[in-house]
């Protein structure tokens, strides 16, 4: 079964997607849907990475928490930035933050949290993964923000995935 449907989530949104995009639900677009649904994930089985470890699930919950808050906080920050624009500029300014972390997993975790919190922006990664180019919108202290980060992102992925 597995060698025939690995990843039946994945098949089934397929189908589904398949069906809305085709906007039908004639035979002919649910048997293709299903030939889709079910080539699309045995010929990408290749490509889809190993499952990571996860260590701390607790850890990985209070790190979801923290990171929603850390969202709308930063776009309350982001937006009152941009809205006093005239009075007091940003200080944008690129930091190089040093990595302990060397995971793939915990990274791609690390770059999804930056991405998606405003105002930070993952700019490069050193090939040896010893540091992080981020971009940060408002920026007072390099050295307090790297000691922030580390300690709001980078030790929870530590628990987690190392």
């Amino acid at each position: 079964m597995k060698r025939w449907l690995p990843a039946p989530l994945l098949s089934a949104a397929l189908l589904v997607l398949w069906l809305l995009l085709n906007q039908s639900l004639g035979l002919g677009q649910v048997l293709l849907g299903v030939a889709v649904a079910i080539a699309m994930p045995v010929l990408m089985a290749p490509l889809r990475p190993v499952a990571g470890p996860l260590r701390q699930p607790r850890v990985l919950a209070l790190l979801i928490l923290r990171v929603g808050g850390d969202v709308v906080l930063s776009a309350l920050d982001v937006g009152r930035g941009v809205l006093r624009g005239g009075r007091r500029l940003p200080r944008g300014r690129f930091v190089v933050l040093p990595l302990e972390l060397r995971n793939a997993h915990a990274l791609t975790a690390l770059a999804m949290i930056t991405t998606v919190v405003p105002g930070t922006v993952w700019c490069e990664l050193a090939p040896d993964r010893s540091a992080l180019l981020l971009h940060v919108f408002d920026l007072d202290e390099e050295a307090s923000f790297i000691a922030h980060f580390k300690h709001r992102y980078e030790r929870p992925l530590l628990e987690i995935f190392e």
